[in-house]
């Protein structure tokens, strides 16, 4: 049953809107630079090694360490710091909004009580929601391990913004299914990354990918909210 409840959350067609985002990727698109399945494996690359992991992963990580000292005001801590930190509006709100959607939708397939605390610090705004808060305490209740969590959280993410790029480049669905592939033993060299970095690295990206997502807000015409 744990299997089939991964598989479930894991969907790229979850319905939690992540569909509508690309988190920069569209802004490549636009100026040329990602055009093809290899361009797309670069930033798709880059996105993972140089912020993900650093962010949405060591999150989860800290929330799971969190959760095991039951120490729930780090855990809101991590959720205020991931969001306020993300220097991108498009990218800070489109986490919230994909973050708020999954708390909802997780609560009413599991009865989980630190989610619905979570849902009511969102109504009060005392926090603000993140989608790898929000699927790190689904995953901790389900018992998955940390790492495991971690690699499921990476391939859901990945397999949304590979289907957002077969969709906008376009790419046929078999060029997707060979890129999904190739990223799965990155997935767990960088879980692996992720269980070695201080609480120092975290929130760390580059300046590339960042200013691609803040550019993204005045593209002329867009197929995605951020």
């Amino acid at each position: 049953m744990k299997l089939l409840s991964i598989m479930q959350i894991c969907d790229s067609n979850f319905p939690v809107g992540s569909f509508n985002h690309s988190f920069g990727m569209e802004t490549y698109l636009r100026d040329g630079v990602i055009t093809d399945s290899e361009t797309l494996k670069s930033w798709l690359l880059s996105f993972l090694k140089y912020q993900f992991i650093y962010n949405d992963g060591f999150a989860m990580k800290i929330v799971y360490e969190a959760l095991d000292k039951n120490d729930t005001d780090k855990i809101w801590e991590i959720d205020r710091k991931i969001t306020v930190q993300t220097g991108a509006k498009e990218t800070r709100d489109g986490g919230k909004l994909v973050g708020q959607r999954m708390i909802k939708t997780y609560l009413e397939l599991y009865d989980i009580p630190l989610l619905k605390e979570y849902e009511k610090r969102v109504r009060k705004k005392l926090s603000f929601g993140h989608p790898s808060i929000a699927t790190a305490i689904l995953m901790h209740h389900l018992e998955i391990s940390m790492k495991e969590s971690i690699i499921y959280y990476m391939y859901s993410s990945i397999s949304t913004l590979i289907q957002n790029g077969v969709r906008a480049i376009p790419l046929g669905q078999k060029d997707g299914l060979l890129l999904m592939k190739y990223f799965f033993p990155i997935f767990e060299n960088l879980v692996e990354k992720i269980d070695n970095l201080s609480e120092d690295d975290f929130g760390l990206t580059v300046p590339a990918i960042e200013i691609s997502q803040i550019n993204h807000e005045e593209l002329t015409f867009r197929l995605f909210m951020s």
